[in-house]
């Protein structure tokens, strides 16, 4: 009969030498999707407090008895009307964020040991908490620096659906995000219909699950790119995407849905990425610091936007 050596449980012989354990970075399942819906405003620097932009406005009137004619002048006329200019600025900070990391060189040469380096996984921890903390600044802002983001900005046009989608059919669903898209268009002086539509996850769920039998089977989701004034207007499909930052967050925490156009000439979004100093040893410490700077949502043409509730 075989025997165990003495002094030698079992349970150590498996543990040691038959255990096979994934040296994987299982991270925390988290989602940020800025950087897909928001370009950056990439001219700003870490020396910047404030991020500006001007919007000039022109006033001319027409010539003669009619102040809204056109600007007619006679062979010998001394009295011609000129245009006036007037800019506004405006502006958000630009915060500066940081984080330090440290460990002490016991700690390093222990975790890189047993294959699961210490300061690597402080670094993608650091790197998450950026991701998140940027994604909230790009969608809601942030209340103790009292900025708004994109899904909450002030004087944006709201409106409300008739009913929510679930209980609507897929007409009055297409009818929804026309007359949205129709908002945005009339608000910028019939200039611009929006090219993106940021919607909650679960209705962009149940587009994706609804079928449109007359269009051969497709999903009202593909159906709807192709089939509002966005895609006949611009000649592009309208970009529907899923934010989870929409869930109740329109008036009286219902449902909201986003129409705007993703281009740094309208929206934008100012970003110093993040940078770091030389590491510090303090004895058998080793400390780094990062640091960046997160802005605010700038909406140069703020009527290029438009929001509905109650989907």
């Amino acid at each position: 009969m075989a025997r165990v050596g003495m002094g030698q449980p079992t349970g150590a012989f498996l543990v040691g030498e038959l255990e096979r354990l994934d040296q994987t970075l299982n991270l925390p399942l988290v989602g940020y999707t800025y950087s897909r819906d928001v370009q950056f405003r990439e001219d700003v620097s870490i020396a910047d407090d404030i991020s500006s932009w001007t919007n000039t406005s022109f006033g001319a009137a027409g010539s003669g008895a009619n102040p809204n004619g056109k600007n007619w002048i006679g062979k010998d006329s001394t009295a011609i009307a000129g245009v006036n200019v007037n800019i506004d600025k405006d502006g958000n900070p630009l915060s500066l964020w940081g984080m330090e990391l440290g460990w002490t060189v016991i700690e390093l040469q222990a975790a890189q040991q047993v294959g699961r380096p210490i300061d690597a996984q402080k670094y993608d921890g650091m790197q998450l908490k950026w991701n998140m903390d940027a994604d909230e600044q790009v969608y809601i802002g942030d209340t103790s620096l009292s900025v708004k983001g994109l899904l909450n900005l002030d004087r944006v046009p709201v409106s409300n659906a008739v009913k929510p989608w679930a209980q609507s059919t897929p007409d009055e669903i297409r009818d929804s995000i026309n007359t949205l898209l129709t908002n945005a268009w009339k608000a910028s002086a019939y200039s611009v219909v929006p090219t993106d539509l940021l919607l909650p996850p679960e209705q962009f769920a149940y587009l994706s699950s609804v079928i449109v039998s007359s269009a051969g089977n497709q999903s009202l989701l593909t159906y709807l790119k192709t089939n509002t004034i966005s895609y006949h207007q611009n000649g592009v499909p309208l970009d529907i995407r899923a934010v989870k930052w929409l869930k109740g967050r329109g008036v009286s925490g219902k449902d909201r849905m986003v129409a705007y156009t993703n281009d740094k000439k309208y929206v934008r979004f100012p970003l110093v990425p993040l940078q770091s100093i030389p590491v510090q040893y303090r004895g058998i410490y080793q400390i780094v610091t990062y640091y960046g700077k997160l802005g605010a949502v700038e909406p140069v043409y703020r009527e290029t936007l438009s929001y509905c509730d109650g989907i």
